[in-house]
Parts: structure tokens; sequence; C-alpha cells
């Protein structure tokens, strides 16, 4: 049997790389729909996907300058798209406060850092330095996208609530990280495999953390119903002896009355 040499493998890795980011991008639809039909992007948090857009357009950058790199340049030229899609109906449905810093984050990454990146990067550095520079950038920044669901996972743990991070994103998140961390590996280009492990670590957590918090809103709702269950029953109780109290009181005022009549006759005989 021939041993699949590392272009093959890289080709592979790559192909499989891209399909998994594809449904990365799209795993967030569900979070989307809920927020069309509820018409409030209120609870849910829009800097995973600011990071992601700055993500996807520096590694579309640092592409374009790689030769031999048509695997980045795809996946991250529709990434640009779908994330700029996400977030227009994220502002769209936004309140005016989340809307207002929203639209800072993109000014600050998409427009600021990522114009600053690409001028230092022309006017510094010429060729594989240039290419090293932005590689450089670009891992630091996946890094950021791989630790941003850290607000959410703390969300997590406070409301012990899993609504706000849907376990398809973990987990589709974490096969991306495993396929880019071999393409990375097999084509020698270290600045896409080492982000990608601590993408790996992330994605772990976050399915670990789905798993413990997923049902601890559904045991604390019957719990809350039980305790109303409860405090129904005690107060119908309560009702029940206060009706029986005063049904016994009405029948012991006649017998009391009666006791007494002969002694009013008896009296009024003296």
């Amino acid at each position: 049997m021939a041993v699949l040499s590392a272009q093959v493998l890289a080709l592979i890795f790559g192909l499989l790389g891209n399909i998994i980011s594809f449904l990365v991008f799209l795993a967030p639809l569900p979070t989307f729909y809920t927020i069309y039909k509820k018409k409030t992007s209120e609870g849910f948090q829009s800097i995973p996907y600011v990071v992601a857009l700055f993500s996807a357009s520096l590694l579309l950058y640092y592409a374009f300058l790689k030769t031999n790199a048509l695997l980045i340049v795809t996946i991250n030229a529709i990434g640009c798209i779908i994330e700029t899609i996400y977030l227009s109906m994220y502002v769209l449905y936004a309140p005016k406060t989340s809307k207002m810093f929203t639209l800072k984050l993109l000014g600050f990454f998409n427009i600021g850092c990522l114009g600053v990146i690409v001028a230092v990067s022309l006017a510094l550095a010429k060729g594989a330095k240039r290419v090293s520079l932005v590689g450089w950038f670009c891992a630091v920044i996946n890094l950021a996208v791989f630790a941003a669901p850290l607000s959410i996972m703390a969300q997590v743990i406070r409301t012990k609530s899993v609504e706000y991070m849907p376990f398809t994103l973990s987990f589709f998140l974490t096969l991306c990280a495993t396929s880019w961390f071999f393409y990375g590996f097999f084509v020698r280009d270290y600045y896409i495999a080492v982000p990608n492990v601590m993408g790996f670590l992330f994605g772990i957590v976050q399915m670990i953390l789905y798993f413990i918090y997923k049902d601890a809103k559904k045991d604390g709702e019957i719990n809350t119903k039980l305790e109303g269950a409860m405090e129904q029953k005690e107060g119908i109780q309560m009702n029940i002896e206060g009706v029986e109290d005063k049904k016994f009181s009405s029948i012991e005022k006649p017998k009391s009355a009666a006791a007494h009549k002969p002694q009013d006759i008896e009296m009024g005989n003296v």
C-alpha cells in the first residue's frame, strides 16, 4: 500500500478544512433564525462574529501574499461574505447600545487594525518577510478567534444555560481546528497549524460545558414547578382546614345555646 505524500495529505485536509469551515460559518444559522423570529438580538454577543470577519479578511490578505494558497483564499472569501450578512442582521435587530458597540468594534478591527496591518506590511517588509510578518499577525488573530467564545463560556457558567452557546458551533469548530492543523502541518505553514491546537482545546472545553449545563435550565424549571405545586397544595390544605374549622364552630354554637336554654328557663321560674 503506497504511503500518501505530504502534498496529497495537505490537499485532503485542506479540502476537508474548507468543507468543515463552511459548515462552521453556517452553524450560527439557528441563532440568527431565533434573532429574526424574536426581532431582537438582545442577549446574544456580536464579538465572535466581528473577530471572525476580521480573521477571515486578514487570512485572505495572507493567502494573496502567499503562493499556492488557493484553499485558504476560497474559504476565507466565503467567510467574509457570510460574516458580513450575520453582522448586518445583528445590527438591524440590536438594541441601540449593542448596535453602537458592534459598529465601534467593526470600525476598530475591520477598518483600523486591518488597515494598519496592511500598511505596515507593505511599508516595512518585502517578499518572504512580508508573508512571515502577516503570518504572525494571522496566528495571533486566529488565537483571538478561538478565544472569543470565552465570554460566552463565562456566561454559560454564570447563568447555567447553554442557550447562547449552540453545540453544533462548538463541535464544528473542533473539527475545523483539527483539519487546519494537519493542513498547516503538511504544508509546513506553522502560522496556520499552531493556533489550531488552541482551537481544538477550546472546542473540547465548550462541548464539555454544554453537556454539563444542557439540562441545568430544565432541572431548574422542574424544581420551580414542583415548589409551586407544593405551595399550591399547602394553600389548598390550609383552605380546607379553615373551612372545617368554620363548619365545626357553626355546629358547636347551637349546642351551646341549647345547653344554656334550660338554665335560662329555670332562672325565669325562680
